[in-house]
């Protein structure tokens, strides 16, 4: 876990989106003797966070965050969680900081990609000396490690696909777009896109139903940071749902970027991975081929 800050890190604030990751970084921070608030998002899923100091709000209401912020003398943000949508410009409650920028701010929202418009919400929230930091500042256990993470390793045939999923994340990383590809044998069927991983995972099982992809081939997801990303937001990052899911598509395994990817309840993630006959392996850059020898 993560050093205890210091008196003069001020609070913790955790921006909660959907899925899983707020939960395990508020326990993450509780246990390294942090007192977390919890800013939760309206629109996306809500959990009971009534354990912690919380507030709901929107994702385009940077007044309110300020004031919250001011409020809990909070210094630094995490981001967490998948945001399904986007505020209308509408919606937005700029500060007086801000104002200057919101011709800028609604232009990305309308047209940005994901990482255009993450670091477009962390230059507006890091001000008053605040900074946002990573997930893996907070839970670093949560990080992939390199090689093969269960009792399955992948065949050769699975590291071919692995090179070709990561060619074509990495392509569609550069465009902004998403973080993930599944390739089965050699043949790129499936892309990430605003849908998320669990629908693109629920296309290929459709396809292979219908027949458009082999039955005989198991083929492999891959999910890589973009070139470009931010790595204090959006972090590539995989659980039990997954696992579910990739089983139920056909697939063989999922390769996920060592260092740079979550494994949220890896316990039990990988658990569930070694009961489902698949692999999890995480692709080290720093290694000839990605460690894929």
């Amino acid at each position: 876990m993560a050093d205890k800050p210091s008196d003069g890190d001020g609070r913790l604030a955790i921006i909660a989106g959907s899925g899983s990751l707020p939960v395990y970084l508020a326990s993450a921070a509780r246990e390294a003797g942090e007192n977390p608030v919890i800013v939760v998002l309206k629109d996306e899923v809500l959990r009971d966070w009534s354990a912690y100091d919380h507030a709901l709000l929107g994702v385009g209401d940077f007044k309110g965050f300020e004031a919250l912020f001011d409020r809990y003398d909070v210094r630094r943000i995490v981001m967490s969680g998948s945001v399904a949508r986007r505020p209308e410009w509408r919606e937005i409650r700029p500060t007086w900081q801000s104002m200057v920028k919101m011709p800028r701010v609604v232009k990305t929202l309308l047209s940005g990609g994901d990482d255009t418009v993450l670091k477009m919400v962390i230059g507006l929230l890091e001000v008053k000396g605040r900074r946002v930091i990573g997930a893996h500042d907070i839970a670093p256990d949560l990080l992939a490690t390199t090689g093969t993470l269960g009792r399955h390793k992948p065949s050769d045939e699975d590291l071919r696909d692995i090179r070709q999923a990561a060619r074509a994340a990495d392509a569609l990383g550069m465009l902004d777009v998403g973080q993930g590809a599944v390739s089965v044998g050699g043949r790129i069927v499936a892309l990430e896109g605003a849908e998320g991983t669990d629908q693109m995972i629920e296309r290929v099982a459709g396809l292979r139903a219908a027949g458009r992809i082999s039955q005989r081939r198991r083929g492999v997801l891959v999910k890589l940071c973009k070139p470009q990303q931010d790595l204090r937001a959006d972090l590539p990052s995989i659980g039990v749902s997954t696992i579910t899911n990739a089983r139920d598509a056909g697939l063989g395994g999922i390769a996920v970027e060592a260092g740079r990817a979550l494994i949220l309840d890896r316990k039990a993630t990988i658990a569930a991975a070694d009961e489902a006959g698949l692999f999890v392996f995480g692709i080290d850059r720093g290694l000839p081929s990605g460690g894929l020898q």
